[in-house]
């Protein structure tokens, strides 16, 4: 990890409190399909870009209705990389206890959801000294590594983990 600033002010660059080097991933269960999904960014600077959408159910993809390439990786994910990426510096979300958004970055993972009901809440990068989120025991059965080459932001490697080591109760 690399801090930023200098003397008392150095900081690392999180989004939400918690550290990312050159992307990060929101996983979730989608809402009408049930399975695990994540919606993939790239960070530049103080802005982050929405590459990509993963999911183990091809009917996700075509649920964003929006051009891209779509694939499927080795080991079985459907991958649609968007023809027009999406680029935010700040993205506000409704999270859910049903859906479990939750922030993944460099195998760690920061739960965005409530306990119960529902939460709008605002992502954005920012320099912060106190980092947040835990190593990843991902309750969606899979978390994403995805990476984009830093001079062809259309190259993508996902790997899927199927090793989650806690699932915490629904609801």
């Amino acid at each position: 990890m690399v801090a930023l600033g200098s003397g008392g002010g150095a900081g690392r660059l999180t989004v939400n409190g918690l550290p990312v080097s050159g992307g990060f991933a929101i996983g979730y269960v989608h809402s009408i399909y049930r399975v695990p999904s994540a919606e993939v960014f790239t960070v530049e600077g103080r802005r982050f870009t929405m590459r990509a959408v993963v999911s183990v159910n091809e009917g996700v993809l075509d649920y964003y209705a929006v051009e891209g390439t779509r694939t499927r990786a080795p080991d079985g994910l459907w991958v649609l990389r968007l023809a027009e990426p999406a680029t935010y510096g700040e993205l506000s979300l409704l999270t859910t206890s049903i859906g479990r958004r939750t922030l993944i970055a460099d195998g760690r993972c920061l739960p965005l959801y409530p306990a119960t009901g529902a939460a709008e809440v605002r992502l954005a990068l920012r320099l912060t000294l106190d980092v947040r989120g835990e190593p990843c025991a991902y309750s969606q059965s899979f978390f994403l590594n995805t990476t984009y080459s830093p001079t062809e932001v259309t190259a993508t490697r996902t790997e899927e983990v199927q090793k989650p080591h806690v699932s915490p109760d629904p609801g």
